[in-house]
């Protein structure tokens, strides 16, 4: 063997040597490669993000911004109050002119237009700025969906863009869920707001103070306790509209026993939140706070002291539900609500059957490929299934490193990456037997062959991976899955096909110096 071959067959069994191993099973990974969702069964949820409730949050922090600013400005407190998801009025004191705002909004408040009316001002959310806060809660409801199913071990779940503000979330081999779903749509929009006047059993009953009237408050519901912390009913609580601290101010949430054994949360704020909440608090000793989760009282504490950075949500808790709340406390509230468009769930008796299906098919294609090809192409066919072994063990090895799923769709790209890894070989063979019609030796003809053969299937292959990229890039779910597998083996084809089957054929045509009369061909 000459010295040069060395390092190429080196290379070959290297590449063998870590693809295999990749895919070998263990006792601590036993499923190298994660089957999707059509073939492992699982859920499948199509869920609307309802923007509308970013814009109202967004128009809350900004009655807040101005409020402080205007603090800030040595300018007395103006009424602030949200009118419609994206627009919220001004109205200053008496003797205090409206200009002096409207200055402290074009400075403090860029995503909103400001307008004069009478009596005061109105602040619109931009066209531009609706439509920017729109998208990035979309994007920012991916994420935190990710980080929810990712803190909860779920293998390989697919979260993808829908058409709109759909976003498409496929859960494959989930042990339970039902609270996997739940956890998912929880928005966990945490709130603390100042309570005005006193609690009743019925919204109609609730008194509010004198200066507050019915517009500047929400009346929200929340449990009444006895003294043991028993939920007795329902009590309704007038909390103030305006939400100076939420749960994007949250840097960490954790499980911890209350005073009766029950289960509580404790948080910790951020540094800004930290500021925010200390001047809430500091500002409004001797009043009740209320911590709203989702659009209910958890609990309504009096402030004692200055609250800087640490706190406990009450809620009368299991320790499973105090568990999945600090979850998605941590991972983030979702930026508005969700609604379910759509649900399935899919039966691991159809992703066996699917399996088993989808195997037979490929391994019927491949013995007649094999037979076709020892028939047609003698020795040299040896030399193309070889490669195409190596080929499908290069894919599947490198599905397995990267975590890829597996699905139809997926082996569908295997099995046509299979054929036209095969095909590559056929292109170079037909070359060298065009050279060898043509008078050449053994030898120059196994050179000219696959110089060649080389544009044309690298044409093809390029081609061919362009459009994979386009599905991968565009496409979902399913769709994704057989780009990845397309592409991943049309790379593996051009290795096999150019280095390993030349390889090959100069370890059986190289090992004499003498001329060669034929080859099997």
């Amino acid at each position: 063997m000459r010295k040069n071959m060395w390092w190429k067959v080196a290379l070959i069994l290297a590449v063998t040597v870590i693809f295999a191993a990749a895919i070998i099973p263990t006792e601590s990974n036993p499923e190298k490669i994660p089957l999707g969702l059509d073939l492992k069964g699982g859920t499948y949820l199509a869920m609307q993000v309802n923007t509308n409730d970013a814009l109202r949050a967004e128009v809350d922090q900004a009655m807040e911004t101005l409020k402080l600013q205007a603090s800030r400005s040595q300018l007395p407190a103006p009424a602030v109050r949200r009118v419609t998801d994206d627009t919220f009025t001004l109205t200053p004191p008496a003797g205090v002119n409206a200009t002096d705002y409207e200055k402290l909004g074009r400075d403090w408040l860029p995503m909103f237009e400001v307008s004069s009316v009478p009596g005061g001002l109105t602040f619109k959310v931009t066209p531009a700025s609706a439509t920017e806060i729109r998208e990035q809660t979309v994007l920012q409801a991916m994420e935190t969906i990710n980080n929810r199913v990712d803190a909860l071990g779920v293998t390989e779940p697919i979260i993808s863009r829908g058409t709109g503000t759909r976003i498409i979330i496929q859960l494959p081999g989930v042990d339970d869920p039902v609270r996997v779903k739940e956890i998912i749509r929880t928005t966990a929009q945490l709130q603390f707001r100042l309570v005005e006047g006193s609690t009743a059993p019925t919204p109609e009953g609730v008194v509010l103070p004198a200066g507050v009237t019915p517009a500047d408050v929400d009346i929200l519901p929340g449990q009444q306790l006895d003294s043991f912390g028993r939920a007795t009913g329902v009590q309704y609580y007038a909390v103030r509209k305006n939400i100076p601290v939420t749960g994007r101010d949250l840097k960490s949430a954790r499980v911890q026993k209350g005073e009766l054994g029950g289960s509580n949360i404790g948080f910790s704020m951020t540094p800004d939140g930290s500021t925010k909440f200390g001047e809430l608090t500091g500002a409004n000793v001797n009043r009740q706070l209320a911590i709203v989760l989702d659009g209910r009282v958890q609990s309504a504490p009096v402030i004692n002291s200055r609250i800087d950075g640490e706190g406990v949500i009450e809620g009368n808790f299991t320790p499973q539900e105090a568990a999945d709340l600090a979850l998605v406390l941590r991972s983030g509230s979702l930026p508005a609500s969700l609604t379910t468009l759509e649900e399935r769930t899919v039966g691991p008796s159809l992703g066996m059957d699917s399996i088993r299906a989808g195997v037979t098919a490929s391994l019927i294609g491949f013995a007649l490929m094999v037979v076709a090809v020892l028939l047609y192409y003698r020795g040299a066919g040896v030399n193309a299934i070889i490669a195409l072994l190596l080929n499908l063990l290069i894919l599947l090895g490198m599905m397995a490193y990267f975590k890829a799923s597996l699905t139809l769709p997926g082996i569908a790209g295997i099995i046509l990456t299979l054929g036209m890894a095969i095909d590559s070989n056929v292109l170079v063979f037909e070359r060298i037997r065009e050279e060898l019609r043509a008078g050449k030796g053994v030898r120059a003809s196994i050179e000219a062959g696959f110089s060649l053969a080389f544009g044309t299937v690298i044409d093809t292959h390029l081609t061919t991976m362009i459009a994979a990229l386009f599905l991968f890039q565009f496409g979902t779910g399913p769709v994704k899955g057989f780009a990845v597998t397309l592409l991943i083996g049309l790379a593996a084809s051009l290795f096999t096909a150019f280095f390993v089957s030349r390889v090959i054929f100069e370890l059986v045509y190289n090992r004499t110096n003498r001329p060669l009369a034929s080859m099997s061909i």
